[in-house]
């Protein structure tokens, strides 16, 4: 896709608090989100060339994101372990309130695949058909049962 400077503005400024949102969620703490978003944005703007529609672009900028989000993870943890500390991926500078505690718990006890589905769905909008081609998975795999997930947070 041809693009100049404009019109790349233009997509991102529709997306950009849903890739900054997405971001919070993934890498846990905003400083991290930020850079996140920052590396995905000058990638995405590097290879706009490579984008087939602009219809195509926030499926494409969210999968850059998620891409650097899980580098940027597998390097905080590969770092962690290997200083000895214990790995708790990044401190939130959020303050917790009761009720955000209690939405913090559940979502954390969600695998890393589940965290990133989560976010597509309820940060981006996504719908379990477009998360399941973003990561490269089933369909099924993006709706995951209740049942499963309410034995987990002891939900009855």
């Amino acid at each position: 896709m041809r693009c100049n400077a404009e019109t790349f503005a233009q997509m991102y400024e529709a997306v950009y608090l849903d890739l900054y949102r997405f971001a919070v969620c993934m890498m846990r703490d905003r400083q991290e989100a930020e850079d996140a978003v920052s590396e995905a944005v000058v990638a995405a703007y590097e290879n706009i060339g490579k984008l087939r529609s602009r219809d195509a672009f926030k499926n494409w900028i969210f999968t850059i994101l998620a891409n650097i989000c899980r580098k940027k993870l597998k390097k905080a943890s590969r770092k962690m372990e290997q200083s000895g500390e214990a790995f708790t991926l990044f401190a939130s500078e959020e303050p917790d309130y009761s009720e955000m505690i209690d939405v913090r718990k559940a979502f954390f006890v969600l695998s890393d695949e589940e965290q990133e589905i989560v976010g597509l769905s309820v940060f981006a909008g996504y719908n379990s058909q477009e998360i399941a081609q973003m990561l490269r998975m089933n369909r099924t795999r993006c709706v995951p049962s209740e049942a499963v997930h309410c034995r987990r947070w002891g939900v009855s």
